[in-house]
């Protein structure tokens, strides 16, 4: 036998032994679906996991609005959102002799520093919204 025929050989015969543990694999799921054995550890496991994803995409989300002001599409839906519900524009600035970036409240084309209680309210108010919003996007 050649190299070509021998690999060719092992190749199948490592085909037929997957495909033999996949149907193995879809039996046993199929049986303790009839059983009723379903373990609701997974069903959980896939909310924590659906929930870290969104937590995930809700940071990424609140660093563009933040720090580059992004033309995302979500990122413009999270501003609006906050627009509405605050009632003012906020205004987020990273001056680059900071060590912290600065919110504005933009009332009639006039711009005033948050205090730090209020910067950490509209922050909160900020991940609220964003978290709602990513969470209404998901599939």
């Amino acid at each position: 036998m050649t190299t070509n025929t021998l690999n060719t050989f092992y190749t199948r015969q490592m085909l037929l032994r997957y495909g033999r543990q996949l149907i193995a694999a879809r039996r046993l799921a199929r049986y303790d679906q009839l059983l009723g054995r379903t373990w609701p550890r997974d069903k959980e496991s896939v909310a924590a996991k659906r929930q870290d994803i969104i937590e995930r995409i809700a940071r990424e989300i609140m660093e563009n609005l933040i720090f580059s002001g992004s033309d995302n599409p979500t990122v413009q839906e999270v501003k609006e959102r906050l627009i509405r519900e605050l009632g003012e524009e906020l205004i987020f600035r990273y001056p680059p002799a900071a060590q912290d970036f600065k919110i504005f409240r933009n009332r009639g084309g006039e711009e005033k520093e948050l205090s730090e209680m209020e910067k950490q309210q509209a922050m909160a108010q900020l991940w609220d919204v964003t978290l709602r919003t990513v969470d209404e996007t998901m599939l």
